[in-house]
């Protein structure tokens, strides 16, 4: 069995995570490319501002010169649910950790956010274990630094931690991509 192949060559399953400009991105298109012939590149972010509007234009160019052919869906929000319904020879997400924040800052005034927000990242999860062609998911790390000031801050960090943690364990490889180099850690990992 190949490395990130599960029996019975059933599509492979990949997080790609890491600090913002590590080169996450750019890595996870490369090798969602070599798992397919074309794909879905799923962006999540939300054109806010200008510089936002910028940054994804660029993103775009970027993407159309590289030649693989990506068709494009923006999704704020619905992830999972563009997720079973794909059937696309491969699909990228870009990235998870936006798809959180767009919800978080939907439902910050909810009481019962954190919650719900933990049951969309199950939901998502359930959808990953279940994707019946090669998913790359782009998520980042963002637990490394100091803890927030603020109460949404500290909730966006806890909630981004448990989801990249609950990704990772249905992904059949997970890369820490550092300074442009990926690591892959599935198979590092320690066993108890």
């Amino acid at each position: 069995m190949n490395a990130g192949q599960r029996e019975g060559n059933a599509p492979m399953r990949v997080l790609v995570t890491g600090g913002a400009r590590s080169g996450k991105s750019g890595f996870a298109e490369e090798y969602a490319a070599v798992l397919g012939h074309e794909g879905l590149y799923v962006a999540t972010a939300q054109a806010y501002d200008d510089e936002m509007r910028r940054r994804i234009d660029l993103h775009r160019q970027a993407r159309s010169e590289r030649g693989f052919r990506w068709t494009t869906a923006e999704e704020p929000f619905a992830l999972a649910e563009l997720l079973e319904r794909s059937a696309a020879p491969v699909v990228l997400v870009d990235c998870l950790t936006l798809w959180l924040s767009n919800w978080l800052l939907r439902l910050e005034q909810d009481p019962d956010a954190e919650a719900q927000l933990e049951a969309k990242i199950d939901r998502l999860a359930g959808v990953f274990a279940a994707v019946k062609q090669p998913t790359v998911l782009v998520t980042n790390e963002v637990g490394a630094g100091l803890v927030p000031e603020y109460k949404l801050g500290r909730m966006f960090r806890d909630l981004s931690g448990r989801m990249n943690q609950r990704l990772a364990r249905e992904a059949d490889q997970a890369f820490l991509v550092a300074s442009g180099i990926p690591l892959e850690l599935k198979s590092l990992a320690f066993k108890l």
